[in-house]
């Protein structure tokens, strides 16, 4: 009887919490303080969308229907990437491979992403060029990314391009795409001039969905493109 007394007292007494025993385990931490203290570096609300893929929205979407006489708001021509590229084949045959990885460097910058090599199809005797050498760099944007670019490229590189005086309206293929070209890479304030040690050009080339070399200029037109009035379109 005495035993199973004792038996009894020890069962109903509580277990002692903490010491650290391999058998203990650990006090859980509450959900909210774990979604808190994971949530500190990230941003409380999204980012805005750009301003001129809202600006296309609201404004000149509307405006090209009734320009052209559409009937439907898909017919409306719109951006649907750009692209950059620049040629270092003059520095890939002279030996100088470090101007491409600078060039990368710079383009990431100015492009907000990074850059894809390309790379000869063929091989050219007269220009010293191998097949499967790297000649060039290109990056493709889309999206958000592609209008906060070509917001930064109106308002801020093109008016800091010397001796402008605007932008061939002829670049125009007959699919409504244009190219037009920039001597210097350092038209853009994301790069740093005092660390440039060569000037590298760069073609740019806006892809739309326009069926007319018309509809595409005045797609550009109403994005803000300064092109030139003096000469033929």
């Amino acid at each position: 009887m005495a035993e199973e007394k004792e038996k009894q007292k020890k069962q109903k007494q509580p277990r002692q919490q903490g010491g650290g025993g391999k058998g203990e385990k650990k006090a859980k931490r509450p959900a909210a303080a774990e979604a808190e203290a994971a949530g500190d570096d990230q941003p409380s609300q999204p980012a805005p969308p750009a301003r001129l893929a809202v600006s296309f929205r609201d404004q000149i979407a509307p405006a090209l229907m009734q320009r052209f006489g559409y009937h439907n708001r898909l017919e409306v021509p719109r951006l649907e990437k750009i692209v950059i590229s620049m040629g270092l084949g003059k520095a890939v045959t002279a030996g100088e491979k470090g101007k491409i990885e600078q060039a990368e460097k710079e383009l990431s910058v100015i492009a907000g992403q990074k850059p894809v090599r390309c790379k000869a199809k063929k091989s050219v005797a007269n220009f010293k060029v191998r097949e499967g050498m790297e000649t060039g760099l290109k990056v493709t944007l889309r999206g958000s990314r592609m209008y906060e670019f070509l917001d930064r490229m109106i308002t801020l590189a093109i008016p800091r391009v010397k001796d402008f005086r605007g932008l061939n309206p002829a670049g125009f293929d007959k699919a409504g795409n244009y190219n037009f070209g920039l001597t210097e890479q350092t038209v853009f304030p994301e790069v740093d001039a005092t660390s440039v040690t060569f000037q590298q050009g760069m073609n740019v080339t806006m892809v739309t969905t326009a069926r007319t070399s018309d509809e595409g200029r005045e797609l550009l037109k109403a994005f803000g493109f300064p092109f030139r009035t003096d000469a033929k379109a």
